[in-house]
């Protein structure tokens, strides 16, 4: 099994042998162990945001491979472009594999059809709703009546709250003057909301943008809605852009450069579901989705010894493509996340405090 630890991490060479790396990975494999639960959510079934280390970011250290538990509320929120819809589709996408019904909620009105199966989810006239306002999306919570079970998560998505106005503003001319009525309105429906959703396993997972704010000490960045929103918040995540990928090819004896897609940076700034404050790398691909291959061989290479990328004892291709194709052709994406929890726990083991327990 992958027994790994400080010594573990040396130059790996390819073993000797006629077996193909598939055959070799897979005897290898070792049966997850589930850990003890703590803090809140209920663990019985995970639901994955398409990324591993993000996954591990989330609750690696209270069950193995992490990701996200039941019964909670949770805000994505960071500036355009930075990956929160792809989230929040992969994660109704992930829902809806595993059993569980979905509601998504659109006020922005953009969502597209072709880049919500491009993350399996799938949106019909049935679960897919364009409310204007907040009361609207949380009368759509209480009247909403799934088949209640257990094991399976039902998931509530709301992209984007900042979207979402209120009676006032949508039917008088003058409007919402002083501006504090939605903030009041998300603090009415999360004091009732947040007892279904936790009583009927319920995952309620919203995006929100980020809005310029001045102080008394100058300006900062805030998601908007008021302090409800990050007070009933069991998990927020905030995303930001590290860079943009892209392909330069020669055409004619030009070159042509275009983006591909985008890295960016997750990171936990509220969690009680474990521990706030870990980070993830994600990368996202335009025509393709979360790529979690290409980042798990990433984590890899940069936290061990090696310097071409590997899986288990066997380098695989020179470059990141080559050894992308090698794992989707050996169908090793399992064997490749495997490795990845094993080499982020032994890490994240190494921050555990040694202490007695209080009196």
């Amino acid at each position: 099994m992958y027994g790994f630890n400080s010594k573990s991490y040396t130059m790996m060479q390819r073993t000797k042998t006629d077996e193909p790396i598939s055959t070799q990975v897979k005897r290898k494999i070792r049966t997850p162990k589930v850990k003890k639960e703590e803090y809140e959510g209920n663990f019985g079934t995970i639901i994955s945001t398409g990324s591993t280390l993000s996954d591990l970011a989330i609750s690696g250290g209270r069950i193995r491979g992490g990701g996200i538990p039941g019964g909670i509320f949770m805000e994505v929120f960071g500036p355009e472009s930075s990956g929160k819809s792809a989230l929040l589709c992969e994660i109704g996408g992930d829902i809806q594999r595993k059993g569980g019904l979905v509601q998504y909620h659109d006020p922005e009105s953009r969502i597209d059809h072709q880049f919500s199966q491009m993350f399996g989810i799938s949106i019909d006239d049935k679960n897919y709703h364009q409310p204007d306002t907040v009361t609207q999306v949380f009368k759509a919570i209480d009247e909403w009546k799934p088949e209640p079970n257990d094991k399976r998560i039902h998931g509530i998505i709301a992209d984007s709250l900042a979207a979402l106005s209120t009676d006032m503003e949508m039917e008088k001319k003058e409007g919402d003057k002083m501006g504090g009525r939605r903030g009041k309105e998300f603090s009415e429906g999360f004091r009732k909301a947040a007892r279904l959703i936790k009583s009927n396993n319920y995952l309620l997972a919203c995006s929100n943008q980020l809005r310029d704010t001045f102080a008394k000490f100058g300006k900062k960045e805030e998601s908007p809605g008021g302090h409800a929103i990050k007070f009933y918040a069991s998990l927020r995540l905030t995303t930001r852009i590290l860079k943009y990928i892209t392909k330069t090819i020669t055409v004619h004896g030009k070159e042509v450069e275009r983006a591909m897609g985008v890295n960016i940076e997750i990171k936990v700034v509220k969690s009680s579901v474990w521990k706030p404050l870990r980070t993830a790398p994600l990368t996202i691909l335009f025509d393709y989705g979360i790529d979690d291959i290409r980042q798990n061989l990433q984590y890899i290479k940069d936290y061990t010894s090696n310097t071409v990328y590997t899986l288990g004892e066997n380098k695989l291709g020179k470059g990141i493509e080559e050894s992308i194709k090698m794992i989707e052709d050996g169908g090793l994406e399992k064997e490749l996340r495997e490795q990845v929890i094993d080499l982020w726990e032994s890490i994240e083991n190494k921050f555990k405090i040694e202490r007695k327990p209080k009196r």
